[in-house]
């Protein structure tokens, strides 16, 4: 089984917040530090019964955010749950380090597959400054942790910011030349509340173009695990880097997901204001309304993006809010 939205893209990716606290505050995530979601958090049991239904109408991949996720309690217990759900064929975190070298190996063995992990800068100075108060050092643990652990996959995310960390492009990729680490360079978003975003972009292009001003970087060709980004390597590395460009090259027409935040709201498109509220149909007993709501979400996702010349072109609300 499987589900088709109106633009003849199969949608088999969902993405679950199961908290909108975090212990950071990131100047592209939540600038304006107040990005708490109206309402109460979903349950976790109510998440699970999002899950199985929606993996049960052919959704393939699911990903865990916040949020920090590792901050939810019980999360460990409703990780295990989700990873055993039959169908399911990729169950991945998405997480900001800090609290990592306590969790890899649980994590591991509760069946999370794929790592993401926010790492923005490798001074300590801008890394403080680009997360409120973070401590680096404590996600670079939680980097080498997660590698001991053993995940099929160990992804690094940077969203590059002009003026900020865009002199270590190269830095970053350089960790992908003795580690089986995955690189993933960000064009930053417009997000609520970033009132300097267009100035802080760095295109893709000028990125790849920093990158092979140090390596002969290397287009490789895109597999089902790239998602979104473009992928390329360092001849010679172990890892591989990947490169995101969700404003200069958008990829709308292979958009294969939906995002529900923690509070059970759906979104088919991050930059639609439009949401469904999902909690009405997260109840014992209701998975055949909640099948139907999830359908409708799908057949209601936009062909693309709004323009960004249109205040509906902007992302609504926090990244953390959203769930990122």
């Amino acid at each position: 089984m499987s589900l088709t939205d109106r633009h003849g893209r199969r949608i088999n990716y969902l993405r679950l917040s199961v908290t909108d606290r975090c212990n950071l505050a990131c100047r592209y995530c939540r600038p304006e530090r107040r990005a708490r979601v109206p309402g109460p958090l979903l349950d976790l049991a109510a998440g699970l019964r999002l899950v199985r239904t929606a993996v049960g109408l052919g959704f393939q991949k699911v990903r865990i955010t916040g949020g920090e996720p590792l901050l939810r309690p019980g999360i460990l217990p409703f990780l295990a749950k989700v990873a055993a759900i039959p169908g399911l064929d990729a169950l991945v975190l998405t997480t900001n380090g800090t609290l990592l070298a306590d969790f890899a190996r649980d994590l591991r063995q509760a069946g999370v597959q794929r790592l993401n992990i926010s790492l923005d800068s490798l001074d300590p100075a801008t890394f403080r400054t680009l997360t409120g108060g973070g401590e680096l050092e404590r996600v670079l643990a939680g980097v080498a942790a997660a590698e001991a652990a053993g995940f099929a996959s160990v992804k690094l995310n940077t969203v590059v910011m002009r003026g900020v960390n865009e002199e270590e492009v190269a830095d970053l990729a350089a960790l992908t030349i003795e580690r089986p680490l995955i690189v993933r360079f960000i064009e930053l978003m417009p997000v609520a509340g970033c009132r300097d975003w267009e100035r802080l972009v760095v295109p893709g292009a000028e990125i790849l173009a920093r990158l092979r001003q140090r390596f002969p970087v290397l287009a490789e060709e895109a597999s089902d695990l790239s998602g979104p980004a473009r992928p390329f390597r360092i001849p010679g590395a172990r890892g591989a880097l990947g490169l995101i460009t969700a404003m200069s090259c958008g990829f709308c027409e292979t958009c294969n997901r939906i995002r529900v935040d923690a509070a059970g709201r759906a979104r088919g498109c991050l930059f639609a204001n439009q949401t469904f509220d999902l909690a009405p149909f997260l109840g014992p007993g209701q998975e055949a309304e909640l099948a139907e709501a999830i359908r409708g979400i799908v057949l209601a996702k936009p062909d693309r993006r709004p323009p960004l010349a249109e205040d509906s072109g902007r992302i609504a609300a926090s990244m953390q809010a959203i769930g990122g």
